[in-house]
């Protein structure tokens, strides 16, 4: 068996709302949009690829799978290593983020703090 790859490339988050979702990233993440139409809209985040897939659209991605919906509960959280947690959540806040919690030390020895999109995926910042 040939060894894993060294990274991810991309993946899809389904979102209800493509404009809002796209508004999201752009003003929070300040990520550059690569690839656009009217059921997606694709950021770069380093080098993987970020398609936030309208949900309607997702089903034949995914089938026989469901889609879920969003009040269903997260069932993910994405993890961006920052190099000062404390002032990545001072930016966050003044453009408009509304924090989940943290900055908080964790017992494993790392400080985090978490926030959701507007579809309801969880991201963390952690040090």
């Amino acid at each position: 068996m040939s060894p894993w790859p060294s990274g991810i490339s991309a993946f899809t988050l389904f979102v209800e709302d493509v404009a809002a979702a796209k508004e999201f990233y752009g003003r929070v993440f300040g990520l550059p949009v690569v690839l656009e139409d009217d059921d997606s809209v694709v950021f770069k985040l380093g080098n993987t690829m970020v398609n936030l897939l309208k949900t309607t659209a997702a089903g034949e991605l995914i089938e026989p799978a469901a889609v879920a919906p969003r009040e269903a509960g997260s069932r993910l959280q994405l993890t961006i290593e920052v190099d000062d947690v404390d002032a990545m959540c001072a930016e966050l806040t003044a453009r408009g983020v509304v924090l989940l919690n943290g900055p908080m030390n964790r017992l494993w020895g790392v400080r985090t703090a978490s926030f959701k999109d507007p579809a309801g995926h969880i991201w963390e910042i952690a040090k």
